[in-house]
């Protein structure tokens, strides 16, 4: 059993299967630190808003944002959901980047629920989009047409953080075609560390925001919606259609302001951590990593062609679990991984090599 796989992890847990796992920064485990705020939590029953520890989090998330209010949600898919339910009706249409996760990674959720129609737009290598593009989709005033409501964005994309102008520029657009603007902000706090704008300025140009909490802040499950009033009166009821009412959840709340405390300025351990190991699988000839593209916590490794399930495999023998995305491999840093990882990770992928 190799350094690392036993004793202490990164987060303070006791775990003789520890595994450093790079598939994403979702299986970050909570502290002993952040348990200990779980249980010590002030709860309630959130579907009657007495939950004080969950009001606490949706007041302090809403005031960061600038936004008037917020929501708790189990999952950024649901929070993404209930929002994209508030801005169209059945048979409108919301636009979107094609590698956006609300419209790649959320089952269609839109469509299959709430009858909206997806309209998809090519993203650039950094996932942006256009303005052209944006104003070019917006449909007209015609019965053979969905009609559009919503330009959904997202920021990071893949670990690239959008450029705060671009962002602004492509709401204006949507706006004055009459749309209005949500932003999956997943990972808005790896945008807030690599570009140090505060989160009410990366959020000033949209209408609303999805904030989750259990990737990078390491909370064990969470993402909050905020946006006006409106929007969350009739998402709170959305959740509840939804299946997303939930009771004393003020335990994973706990969690969430925790991490908000906590756990927002060391995000740029996990990008330092990222470009270190891109920078140390850069070194192997076999393989192919842009160390360019590291803005935040996100690697792409392409193995080469008949390497993907091969170096899979390999590495978990040795403790190290990492997706199989072809051509490339995603690879994500957190606080569970450090630079013992990382360099553990790239003394294994040089030796699957060697032996080749």
């Amino acid at each position: 059993m190799y350094a690392g796989m036993s004793g202490s992890n990164h987060a303070g847990q006791k775990n003789s299967d520890l595994m450093w796992d790079f598939r994403s920064d979702t299986v970050t485990r909570p502290s002993v630190e952040m348990r200990a705020a779980m249980a010590d939590a002030l709860v309630g029953d959130d579907v009657y808003d007495d939950d004080p520890t969950v009001v606490i989090l949706q007041e302090k998330l809403a005031q960061m944002a600038g936004m008037e209010s917020a929501l708790f949600f189990p999952t950024g898919t649901q929070s993404n959901l209930a929002a994209l339910l508030y801005y169209c009706g059945r048979g409108d249409e919301y636009i979107a980047g094609d590698e956006y996760h609300i419209f790649r990674d959320e089952a269609g959720g839109a469509a299959v629920l709430g009858g909206i129609s997806p309209f998809p737009l090519p993203t650039n290598n950094t996932g942006g989009l256009t303005v052209e593009q944006v104003s070019a989709s917006v449909k007209p005033d015609d019965p053979h047409c969905p009609v559009s409501k919503l330009l959904c964005l997202e920021n990071t994309v893949a670990g690239r953080v959008q450029d705060q102008s671009l962002i602004q520029a492509l709401s204006e657009t949507a706006k004055n075609k009459g749309l209005s603007v949500h932003l999956d902000g997943a990972r808005i706090f790896n945008a807030a560390i690599k570009t140090g704008l505060s989160l009410k300025e990366l959020c000033a140009p949209v209408d609303s925001i999805s904030i989750c909490l259990s990737k990078g802040l390491g909370a064990p499950v969470g993402s909050v919606l905020c946006g006006s009033h409106a929007l969350i009166r009739q998402a709170k009821r959305m959740r509840k259609i939804l299946g997303g009412g939930m009771r004393q959840v003020g335990v994973l709340a706990a969690c969430g302001l925790y991490a908000l405390e906590n756990n927002v300025n060391r995000l740029s351990d996990d990008h330092n951590t990222a470009l270190r190991l891109a920078e140390g699988l850069n070194e192997i000839p076999e393989v192919s990593v842009d160390v360019s593209a590291v803005e935040t916590n996100m690697v792409f490794l392409n193995p080469g062609e008949g390497h993907h399930e091969n170096l899979q495999r390999h590495l978990a023998e040795n403790g190290i679990l990492i997706g199989l995305q072809i051509p490339e491999i995603r690879l994500v840093t957190h606080m569970n991984v450090d630079n013992e990882a990382i360099d553990f990770f790239i003394q294994k992928t040089k030796e699957y090599y060697a032996n080749k």
